[in-house]
């Protein structure tokens, strides 16, 4: 069962827009020190729509190598059409990761019956366990219970990733899924009352600059310990409202160049770079938190 405090790794860029490995090495290696329970690469918050697929490739390898087996990589293999879902499947079927993140179609608005269709499809093309991914906001078509608990009998659909932010849609799935189907939700903001509710863990945004303070969140709920997961989780709140300030990745990778994880807050269009107007919104979000970052004018010493 995939679960605790799973990053949904950005992918760091140079100021050029290649593809920043030394801090893409700098991130992994701060997410194995500070606890964080497991990586997905190339989901939404990794820019996969912007990267070819063999730079996809080339970042998953590269995590993988890092990792080497101490955390679980999941990788991002959706797409808007089945057959382009499984070739991505299947481009990476030779790396050493241990399942993918496998969001609805986008854009085309395929019914329940479609749905269940395409990720029948998708998993019968890998033998690796798949984590459903429903992200409505994003997506343009949620993906209801009894759909899920349909894919649930399928044995290497393992699990989803649930971003409506709903807690009665989470005592829905719990109603009718699996008790070992991994229910991991896919809201920073609800992450918290979703655990306490019975959840299995999150995949998160916030994680990205705070993934120590997520874990200790993920840790305290399952001690059953409600008390130290919302007293923990209100310094929290701020972030997990203001990384979506504006489009994700964008206010998250600009606090992760203000904290010296990555070289530039690059990202490529058609997303653009933070704007100033909210530079001090999400410095006041990082205080609130506890999170050292750096100053914004020398990028040198800390405030």
């Amino acid at each position: 069962m995939f679960s605790g405090s799973i990053v949904a790794l950005v992918t760091p860029m140079t100021a050029d827009g290649q593809v920043d490995f030394d801090s893409l090495q700098q991130l992994v290696a701060f997410h194995l020190e500070q606890g964080s329970d497991g990586l997905v690469i190339m989901g939404t918050t990794g820019e996969a729509a912007t990267l070819s697929l063999a730079e996809q490739y080339a970042v998953m390898a590269k995590v993988c190598r890092q990792v080497a087996g101490n955390i679980p990589v999941l990788a991002g293999n959706g797409a808007m059409s089945t057959s382009d879902a499984i070739a991505k499947t299947q481009f990476f079927a030779d790396l050493p990761i241990d399942g993918y993140l496998t969001v609805t179609p986008f854009y085309n608005k395929p019914t329940q019956k479609g749905m269940l269709a395409h990720f029948t499809a998708v998993a019968a093309a890998t033998s690796k366990p798949i984590v459903l991914y429903n992200v409505p906001g994003r997506t343009g078509v949620d993906l209801l219970p009894e759909t899920v608990a349909a894919l649930a009998t399928i044995p290497n659909i393992v699990g989803i990733k649930e971003a409506t932010g709903s807690l009665s849609r989470l005592a829905e799935l719990q109603a009718v899924c699996p008790t070992d189907f991994s229910l991991l939700s896919g809201d920073d903001a609800t992450f918290a009352q979703f655990l306490l509710a019975g959840g299995h863990g999150v995949i998160s945004v916030t994680a990205n600059v705070a993934p120590a303070a997520m874990s200790a969140i993920c840790q305290a709920a399952a001690r059953s310990d409600k008390t130290e997961v919302v007293a923990q989780d209100q310094r929290l709140q701020a972030l997990h409202r203001d990384l979506f300030i504006e489009s994700n990745p964008i206010p998250t990778k600009w606090a992760l160049w203000r904290m010296g994880l990555i070289t530039s807050d690059f990202l490529r269009l058609p997303l653009t770079q933070l704007e100033p107007i909210n530079i001090a919104i999400i410095e006041q979000a990082l205080q609130q938190a506890g999170i050292h970052y750096q100053d914004r004018n020398s990028l040198s010493g800390v405030v």
